[in-house]
């Protein structure tokens, strides 16, 4: 239901409607991953973006296009398992974060200038472990409605389905990552945040029934980040911030990307 059994991937849809590029990145465990590059002439940077559980590059389509309109060359990715990918099954972060290293080695590869990593739920959550397991260090960081631990959001998907959180939760948990060969009470975002130094935006929708508003700011409180900003989206909840609340998220990302740290 969550983690490790495989699943039909959703489909691509290429309405992107801008120039680009169809890549392929390999991994360092194996996986091919389908990945659009949207160049940008006098680009300010490149942002890297990733998508949530189940998802795929092309429900990012919204945020691909603002940002490029801000002035950025956008990478957008497939996780493993997702999309046009290879893979079958989703660890929901734990072997995903090789593949927020190889965009990142891919993009730095490439360009001198800025990196910005941006993720929507397991995405922003898989860039905090990425973050800390492979000391990378992007420019800046810009988080959506990432869960605290790999038990909270079996906790978040159950509440959503109308079921006791515990202790299917840890049922979940505990099988889902005997499974996939690890130890899945250790997948914890909230402590990686611990490892983030560089500026982060980290925003959540205050009607999200996903990922609480106590994970969020554990999160946030343990950014270590001196350059930190949270933003709270009172019409929102476990969905894109930009389509629901699209004057107020273009304002605060923008003003984030062009601010000077």
């Amino acid at each position: 239901m969550l983690l490790g059994m495989p699943f039909y991937k959703s489909r691509v849809v290429d309405s992107l409607n801008l120039p680009h590029q169809n890549i392929t990145i390999a991994t360092a465990d194996g996986q091919e991953l389908a990945a659009w590059l949207i160049p940008k002439d006098s680009a300010l940077g490149t942002i890297i973006l990733f998508h949530g559980h189940g998802s795929n590059k092309s429900a990012l389509i919204p945020e691909e296009k603002a940002f490029y309109t801000m002035g950025y060359r956008v990478l957008a990715v497939d996780f493993q398992a997702h999309g046009n990918s290879t893979g079958t099954a989703c660890t929901i972060g734990y072997r995903e974060v090789a593949d927020v290293k190889a965009a990142y080695d891919y993009v730095k590869a490439h360009t001198q200038q800025p990196i910005i990593l941006y993720g929507i739920s397991l995405g922003a959550a898989t860039i905090l472990q990425a973050m800390q397991q492979y000391a990378l260090i992007p420019d800046k960081i810009i988080l959506e409605m990432p869960f605290g631990t790999l038990q909270k959001a079996a906790e978040g998907k159950l509440r959503t389905m109308h079921l006791p959180a515990e202790p299917l939760a840890a049922a979940l948990t505990f099988w889902g990552g005997i499974e996939q060969g690890f130890w899945a009470f250790n997948l914890k975002p909230e402590d990686a945040a611990a490892a983030i130094h560089c500026p982060v935006l980290l925003q959540w929708g205050l009607q999200d029934q996903r990922v609480t508003q106590n994970e969020t700011n554990t999160i946030f409180k343990n950014l270590a980040s001196h350059h930190k900003e949270m933003m709270i989206y009172a019409l929102s909840h476990h969905q894109s911030l930009l389509q629901n609340e699209p004057a107020k998220w273009g304002k605060t990302v923008s003003d984030f990307l062009y601010k000077q740290y």
